[in-house]
């Protein structure tokens, strides 16, 4: 493994994304660039932030930033990885000097098998010393292969320097000896990230999925996943939680099941003082948030609905994860607060920080007097600031994209247009900056992926990067988005393909109508689902996009079926994409012969979400079929394409592309 602790002190003007810009702006290069920081964690006792910072390619290093005031404020590199394959997901404190972090990678198993993706868990002390692996260890007799490494499923701010951890066990055919194990499936071990010492708090289970703590070392929800098949081999997609009283080891199930076609409450965190489950549940079509007590009695009360879109993601703060509010969106992102003094707290925050709609309180110490905070909006990637409760300070710490600081975005607007049967569909509208009413420009219609997903008002560098090169760039929530209930969902991008795609081309239809955009310099940009629903447009109604740039796209629905057959998620995909003349007839690769634009597509060769071979037979039947094409491949990228050269490469042959197409 290219993993490895790093030494030494770095001062903080050193870290390569502090440069000085380059004095001609190259867009495509600033656009493409990862963000100069991700992941930050505050330490805590407050006195240390954690953070990921990229590298050459899709290399990271963990940097440790001491807040202690004055010149000693040091700034360490503790941990890097190369990229290839392993890369750094993130990291969170365990004690003041020592972190778990996640790795994770896409890799070509072999010349047979699709890449795969892996991930472990280890552990580094904040000098760089003492970096453990905390995952499981396989050797040349276990039986099958470990993918997934484990996560932490409760910090134990109590202790100092052990977790729990859920780990995946595989049998160990070592006959004759003492360390063979027929131990098989997930476990929830309390692991001592020092001394790698290890409890086992839950034994494993093949049928387990998830485990939930009480925040304070008790497991007290599990998740158990049935399968179908003749032996069992795939997953059915539903999942059924047992829950545990606070005095009793004994499981007891929550009763109903969660899936696709059932509507049980899916737990999601423990309030261990109230002694009840946070969860969700469907009212009226649509997510709410509910409670159930964990006494026996199973009482379920409603906590949050709205009428319009489904509640979001609980927000906790400080490291015992308190539950201080539920998010849900609408044309813009909200709180409902659980929790009056944080609601007092972010308001006041908000009134310090004006024009940051997306304020967000990232991590805290331990007795939540010291925060961390970004803020950030449509027409900014986002700063991260120091919030000291007792001395009543806030202090600038680091900007999310060194490369776009001074340079002017453009600013985002929720818009609604009609789709030809009636219905109002939301989405998003950038303008290029500066540009106040705009008359016949080009513009991009851009569906997002998915397909269940929605695109939200944030900073997006994609759209962006085409408002900043002159591009109107309008992104639809096309019917078969999540967030909007089941009504709006329909049974999926794919299956309710001739909705989504509809709503696709009426978007197009609609920035023409309103004379944003010129009818001959109009074309249509997707990434995945999105690069599927960009092609399947273009299949449909040839004269609305006069260019296509599919990312990563789905081109083939029953091979994207039949690549998921050795898999165990193979009845989860085929009944998302469902069976009949629908499957053929959404396959832009089976009707390449009905786009009569220019198609360029991206891919990277270790996609696992999205095999290659989807944009491989596109471009073959493209070629057949006489239509201008280009194909460009990445050897060593998956679906995320995370290599800010691969972007910045990405963003000037499309924009290259695009001109030369609309004649700019």
């Amino acid at each position: 493994m290219s993993l490895r602790a790093m030494a030494g002190s770095l001062l903080l003007a050193s870290i390569p994304f502090f440069s000085v810009a380059e004095p001609a702006f190259d867009a495509a290069k600033a656009f493409g660039a990862r963000p100069s920081v991700e992941d930050l964690s505050l330490s805590p006792d407050g006195m240390s932030v954690a953070f990921v910072a990229p590298t050459t390619g899709q290399g990271s290093v963990v940097y440790v930033q001491s807040l202690a005031k004055g010149p000693t404020r040091t700034l360490k590199a503790v941990l890097s990885a190369s990229g290839k394959p392993e890369r750094i997901a993130g990291c969170d404190w365990v004690s003041n000097q020592r972190l778990v972090c996640t790795i994770y990678g896409v890799t070509a198993a072999s010349s047979i098998l699709e890449p795969v993706e892996f991930s472990r868990v280890v552990a580094v002390n904040t000098d760089a010393t003492k970096l453990q692996l905390l995952s499981t260890r396989s050797n040349s007799y276990t039986r099958g292969i470990q993918l997934g490494g484990g996560h932490v499923v409760d910090w134990l701010p109590d202790e100092d320097g052990a977790v729990l951890m859920s780990r995946l066990y595989l049998p160990d055919d070592h006959i004759g000896s003492h360390i063979g194990s027929s131990k098989s499936g997930i476990a929830v071990d309390r692991v001592d990230t020092l001394t790698l010492g290890v409890r086992t708090i839950e034994p494993p289970r093949d049928d387990a999925v998830a485990y939930i703590s009480d925040g304070r070392g008790t497991v007290r929800i599990m998740g158990l996943r049935s399968r179908r098949g003749a032996l069992g081999d795939y997953e059915s997609g539903n999942v059924s939680y047992y829950y545990r009283k606070a005095d009793s080891r004994e499981w007891q199930s929550m009763g109903g099941v969660v899936g696709e076609e059932h509507n049980g409450f899916e737990p999601v965190a423990v309030d261990h003082d109230a002694n009840l489950a946070y969860g969700y549940k469907k009212l009226d079509g649509r997510l709410a948030l509910y409670t159930v007590a964990l006494d026996g009695s199973l009482k379920e009360e409603l906590v949050y609905a709205r009428p319009d879109v489904d509640v979001g993601g609980l927000y906790h703060i400080g490291r015992r994860h308190r539950i201080v509010a539920v998010s849900y969106s609408d044309e813009l992102s909200h709180y409902h607060f659980l929790d009056a003094d944080f609601e007092r707290l972010l308001a006041s925050l908000t009134k310090a920080l004006p024009g940051h709609p997306g304020l967000q309180i990232v991590d805290s110490s331990i007795d939540e007097s010291k925060l961390l905070i970004r803020a950030g909006s449509d027409n900014d990637p986002g700063v991260y600031y120091l919030f000291d409760k007792k001395l009543r300070q806030l202090e600038t710490f680091l900007v999310v994209r060194a490369e776009l600081e001074g340079v002017k975005l453009a600013s985002v607007k929720p818009i609604q247009y009609q789709a030809a049967d009636g219905t109002m569909i939301p989405g998003y509208l950038t303008l290029p900056p500066g540009v106040d009413t705009p008359k016949n420009l080009p513009a991009i219609v851009i569906p997002h992926g998915g397909p269940g997903a929605r695109d939200y008002w944030r900073f997006d560098w994609l759209a962006q990067f085409y408002a900043s090169r002159g591009y109107v760039v309008l992104q639809p929530n096309f019917r078969g988005s999540t967030g909007y209930g089941d009504q709006f969902f329909k049974q999926n991008g794919f299956r309710s393909w001739p909705t989504a795609i509809g709503d696709v081309l009426d978007a197009g239809k609609w920035l023409v109508a309103q004379g944003i955009a010129s009818p001959d310099k109009l074309a249509v940009v997707g990434w995945s689902y999105g690069g599927y629903a960009a092609l399947q447009s273009a299949v449909v109604d040839p004269g609305v996009f006069k260019a296509v740039i599919a990312i990563a796209p789905v081109t083939d629905l029953p091979e994207l079926k039949e690549q998921h057959r050795d898999w165990s998620d193979f009845l989860v995909v085929s009944r998302q994409i469902g069976d009949g003349p629908h499957v053929r007839e959404g396959s832009p690769a089976l009707n390449a012969v009905k786009i009569k634009v220019p198609v360029l597509l991206f891919h990277g060769e270790l996609d696992r979400n999205v095999p290659i071979r989807q944009s491989k037979e596109m471009a073959d039947r493209l070629a057949a079929a006489g239509v201008s094409h280009e194909l460009v491949t990445w050897p060593d990228l998956d679906h995320q394409l995370e290599d800010s050269a691969a972007r910045a490469e990405m963003l000037r042959k499309s924009d290259a592309f695009l001109r030369k197409t609309m004649g700019l």
